[in-house]
Parts: structure tokens; C-alpha cells; sequence
């Protein structure tokens, strides 16, 4: 189906979403008709951020929000959805348009294949009605579909649009870029190059598979590394709970703005237990690039203001490689929970690859590790 005809078929004039690489199409006919534009189009933090949004546009307005994200967002709405929109709470109508990743039967990273065979259960239990649309959908189809689900919405309740892979088409021609010079994979390969056989933990997309990818080039193993190759935002969270753990170890994280935002409280915890072994790497390129450009906050605000709000000791942003080699170093050494911002460019190699090791594998060698530092 024609992107163009999905949107004019739903009516809406205002989406709030996190960018998913199944709904492309959709988020790059967004970009290119409205950008980010407070009063049609926002891009959120994360899914429950998107949703309390849209509540407040259908409370302004008493129109009809569409809200879009990948299924693993579901878990984010799940408490909105109950105690904010349900009918027999505030009653607010949504609409949901859902990326279906690892859907049953279709090959899918191993982050997906739980989160796609539970997608439509949990749109059955928080009482959302939902249509599956695949290649094959018709435009008079959906048309006929939409017009079913306007009494629903009208009732006060929820409906979602769950997209299969390539469903959606005809997508403009976006390009997402900045002016910064660094590569996000040459970053990483700096920051492998002073924290040695220190533990990292790396956040989700291709930052996890750039750092698996340098490892092998390097002919090292992969036990130093805990790849959080789902769990989008958390990551920071997990190298928290292990540096306190493990106090006389250095933990190295690598992060990504668009993670960083998504759960931006876990800044607040990091700064107020202060682990002094915790160096916290936000590699910032302005961008949901794993999913394919869509921008970020994160362009616009001051991470290590924020970081400093939030107690961390020491917070400071680089765009050079030799400023962040000065930085890595003095943080190898430094006995303070630290906050490295890196300005990284928008892109990837395009033969990037991904990890050869299941996810119980590295959860396994990485656990051998840290038993035996």
C-alpha cells in the first residue's frame, strides 16, 4: 500500500512516534510533509511519552491522535493505555500504528522473536482492536476497515494498525545528516582502544554491532562486552547495577542519544549513587539511525547540563577525536562517575554486519568474565 493513501485513509493531522525501520515509509512521509512541527508531528521520547502526548492533543482538540512506534514499544504504552485511555478510565480514542517485528514465521533478530509472537495478545488484553496490514492490503480494504473502527474510536476506546514488513511503499526521498565529522564506529574503536579489557556495555542498534564487528577485526574476544541488543534505553541502567557490584572494576557503557532520552531518569540514579567506577559514553548524532535518520531531541539540548543536574561529578561534550582520546584517558583514571558526550555523524558502513553469538552466548561469556576479574 501506498503510504501516502495509509495516511490519507486515517484522517489524522497530528502523529507522535518513536521511528521504526518497518514503518520507514511512514516516518519519512512525515519528515518530508511536516518535519518536526508542534502541531502535527513529534517525534518523543519514548511510546508512553507519545502517547500522554497524543491525550493532550485529543484533550485540546477532541480530535483523533495517531501515535506510531515498533511493537517493542508496546511494554512502554502498556500503562497509559490502562489507566489513562481505557474507556472506563478518561476514555481518550487512539490510533496505534505498530511495526510488526519478529513476526512468527518471518526471520528476525533475536531481540524481536518473543516481543513478535506476543504482539497482537497484548493489543488483546489492554482491549485495543487491531488490523494487520501486509503487502497484499487494498487501499478500499483499509478504507472499509477505518470506517468500522471511527465507532470504536468514537466510544472512547483505542485501535491499532499492526504493519508487516514492506507493507507500506512509495516512500519520499528523505536524506538525514549533520555536520559532524566522527563516525560512530570510529568512536567506538577509540573508546575499545583505552578501556582494553575493561567490561562495556553497549546500547542497542549498530552501535552493538559496530563494537562486535571491531572485536573481531581486532582478533579479540568477545567476553568484554555485554551487548544490549534489545531493551532500547537500558543500557546504562545494567552498567549501573554492575559497577556497583564490582566497585574496583572499571564499566565502560556506550551509549546513543536516542537511548539516553527514552529513559532519561536512569541519568538521575546514575548521578545519585555516584558509582566512582562508571564511565557513561553518549555517542550523539541527532538521530533514531539504526531505524533510519528520523532526529532526536537530542540535537537541541545540553546532555552534560543535564548529566551535572542530575549529580554526575564530571560531564563534558566532544567533537574531535584527539578531545575525546584526552577524554578517555583521564577517565580511565579517574575516580568519578563520568559523562563523556561525543558528536558523532549520521550514517554506517553499509556491509555492516551483526553478531555471529546468540544472546545467551554473550550473556554467558560476559558473565565468565566478570566471575573471573
Amino acid at each position: 500500500m501506498k503510504v501516502a493513501d495509509f495516511v490519507r485513509i486515517l484522517g489524522a493531522d497530528f502523529y507522535t512516534g518513536v521511528p521504526d525501520s518497518q514503518l520507514k515509509a511512514l516516518c519519512d512521509y512525515l519528515m518530508q510533509t511536516y518535519g518536526i512541527d508542534r502541531r502535527h508531528h513529534i517525534i518523543a521520547a519514548n511510546e508512553g511519552n507519545c502517547t500522554a502526548l497524543a491525550a493532550g492533543y485529543h484533550l485540546a482538540t477532541g480530535r483523533v491522535p495517531v501515535v506510531y512506534m515498533q511493537n517493542s514499544g508496546e511494554g512502554n504504552i502498556i500503562n497509559p493505555a490502562a489507566s489513562l485511555l481505557n474507556d472506563r478510565v478518561y476514555a481518550i480514542p487512539m490510533v496505534f500504528v505498530i511495526g510488526w517485528r519478529g513476526e512468527p514465521g518471518v526471520h528476525d533478530e533475536p531481540q524481536h522473536i518473543y516481543q513478535g509472537a506476543v504482539t497482537l495478545k497484548l493489543l488483546e488484553e489492554m482491549d485495543i482492536r487491531y488490523f494487520v496490514i501486509g503487502k497484499e492490503t487494498a487501499a478500499d480494504a483499509l478504507c472499509a476497515v477505518m470506517e468500522e473502527f471511527r465507532s470504536v474510536l468514537a466510544a472512547g476506546k483505542q485501535v491499532a494498525f499492526v504493519i508487516r514488513k514492506g507493507a507500506l511503499t512509495d516512500a519520499p526521498a528523505v536524506t538525514y545528516q549533520n555536520g559532524n565529522p566522527m563516525s560512530r564506529e570510529e568512536i567506538i574503536r577509540h573508546i575499545t582502544a583505552v578501556s582494553g579489557s575493561d567490561p562495556v556495555v553497549s546500547t542497542t542498534g549498530k552501535a552493538s554491532r559496530e563494537l562486535f564487528e571491531i572485536r573481531e577485526a581486532n582478533g579479540q574476544s568477545h567476553k568484554y562486552d555485554f551487548l544490549t541488543v534489545g531493551s532500547m534505553g537500558h543500557a546504562s541502567s545494567i552498567a549501573l547495577g554492575i559497577a556497583l557490584h564490582m566497585p574496583e572494576q572499571k564499566i565502560w557503557c556506550v551509549d546513543g542519544d536516542g537511548a539516553a532520552l527514552m529513559h532519561m531518569g536512569a541519568m538521575a540514579v546514575n548521578g545519585a549513587m555516584k558509582p566512582q567506577n562508571l564511565v557513561h559514553l553518549i555517542i550523539n548524532n541527532g538521530a533514531h539511525e539504526t531505524v533510519g535518520g528520523m532526529p532526536t531531541a537530542a540535537g537541541q539540548i545540553d546532555l552534560t547540563a543535564i548529566a551535572a543536574a542530575c549529580g554526575y561529578p564530571y560531564a563534558v561534550c566532544v567533537d574531535t577525536f584527539d578531545a575525546l582520546d584526552r577524554e578517555l584517558q583521564a577517565a580511565r583514571s579517574r575516580d568519578a562517575l563520568t559523562l563523556i558526550e561525543v558528536k558523532c555523524a549520521i550514517g554506517a558502513r553499509g556491509d555492516l554486519g551483526r553478531p555471529t553469538t546468540t544472546a545467551l552466548e554473550n550473556k554467558q561469556n560476559f558473565m565468565g568474565y566478570l566471575a573471573a576479574l
